[in-house]
C-alpha cells in the first residue's frame, strides 16, 4: 500500500511539472505552491527531484515574504535513492481560518 501511495504522489508531482513548465523563479514558485495546495505538503527532496526546483529555499522565502503565504516548515528523515537517511524540510501551506 505504501508503494502505491508513493507512486500516486510521484504521479501527481509529475503532473504538476507538466502543467507548469519553465525554469524561471515564477514557474518554480507556482509548482511549489500548487504541490502544497494539491498534496497538503511538499518536501525539499520532492521539490528538487520531482518538480525541478534545484534550491527550494529561495522560492519558499519568496512565497512567504513577497507573496504573503503562510508556510510552516517541519523536518523529517527520508532515505535517498542510495538508501542513505537525510533530514529534509517539509513545507506546509497554512490556510487562514
Amino acid at each position: 500500500m505504501a508503494k502505491k501511495k508513493a507512486t500516486t504522489r510521484a504521479a501527481a508531482l509529475k503532473q504538476i511539472l507538466v502543467q507548469i513548465p519553465g525554469n524561471d523563479s515564477a514557474s518554480q514558485r507556482q509548482r511549489a505552491l500548487t504541490a502544497m495546495q494539491t498534496l497538503g505538503s511538499v518536501t525539499t527532496f520532492e521539490l528538487m527531484r520531482h518538480l525541478d526546483v534545484y534550491d527550494p529555499r529561495p522560492r519558499i522565502f519568496e512565497l512567504r515574504h513577497h507573496h504573503g503565504h503562510s508556510i510552516k516548515t517541519v523536518t523529517r528523515v527520508e532515505q535517498t535513492e542510495a538508501g542513505v537517511p537525510h533530514r529534509v524540510g517539509v513545507y506546509l501551506l497554512e490556510v487562514a481560518q
